[in-house]
């Protein structure tokens, strides 16, 4: 039986996709390409033609659904923004390990309401988050969405990305939120009440914070790695703190009082000796 031979002419022209198919595959290619390289302010440094080439597409199927390219570019910022999902400032596993090294070193501090407000202070001396955040295509990319956003002519595109941002915004704020309070509440403080306000507020001050130091440190980039050697919160010890950490801790004790309903019996101390003790191993 003679063998079978490789398909030749129109045997060997690729499977034709669908209308739905061909926009997907060019969508998610442009991402792709977006999130290796970072959004820049305008869509200008994507090519359609790359895109087409890379998404494995007819170039007459992706003209007939787009006829025009500021058609897929106006496409492709609307999933950009639904998809937006800025890298979490106050990462969980990040600061939960950061967290439990400081109190490995000092878990007897504890112990005294000074001791806790030192280790709290600690752990913002010594955030990792800037650092993380600064070196991420996602942040960049979640910026310039920001940035492109307000230059879009009002209408039904503005008004899908500024819904579809707003959206993303608010689920990053509830998480940052629900990791300060954990964090927050583990070494007995509260919200002073006096301000009525809640962690949702703190969170968005922080996230402006590191924003704001993110969109400077281009040009600035000493405000971003500028330190000093001080006690800048009286705990009695003097290291070396960064600036933007200073400011971060700022805001924090500015929100943050102990919690005069905790009670920090042997009972108290031993869980939470155990629970920093675990997100070592957890």
């Amino acid at each position: 039986m003679p063998a079978e031979r490789a398909p030749t002419g129109l045997g060997r022209r690729r499977q034709r996709l669908t209308d739905q198919e061909t926009e997907r595959r060019m969508l998610d290619t442009a991402i792709g390409m977006v999130n290796r390289t970072g959004l820049t302010v305008s869509l200008e440094h994507i090519s359609l033609e790359e895109v087409i080439r890379d998404a494995g597409v007819a170039r007459s199927a992706v003209y007939r659904r787009w006829p025009y390219k500021d058609l897929f570019f106006s496409d492709l910022l609307r999933e950009l923004a639904r998809a937006a999902a800025p890298a979490s400032v106050g990462g969980r596993a990040t600061t939960d390990t950061l967290l439990a090294g400081i109190a490995a070193e000092r878990l007897e501090a504890l112990g005294t309401p000074e001791g806790r407000r030192t280790l709290l202070l600690e752990l913002f001396r010594r955030e990792q988050d800037f650092e993380i955040v600064h070196r991420s295509t996602e942040w960049r990319t979640y910026l310039a969405l920001h940035a492109t956003f307000l230059g879009l002519p009002d209408g039904a595109l503005q008004d899908e990305v500024r819904s579809a941002l707003t959206e993303s915004e608010r689920g990053f704020t509830t998480r940052i939120a629900a990791a300060w309070q954990e964090w927050s509440e583990l070494f007995g403080y509260r919200l002073r009440p006096a301000l009525g306000t809640r962690f949702t507020v703190l969170a968005g001050l922080v996230s402006a914070h590191f924003r704001g130091m993110l969109l400077m440190s281009p040009t600035s980039p000493d405000i971003a790695s500028a330190d000093l050697d001080a006690d800048p919160f009286g705990t009695g010890e003097t290291a070396r703190w960064p600036v933007r950490a200073v400011a971060l801790a700022g805001i924090a004790l500015t929100f943050l009082e102990p919690d005069p309903a905790v009670v920090w019996d042997e009972a108290r101390l031993a869980a939470v000796r155990t629970q920093l003790t675990s997100f070592l191993s957890g």
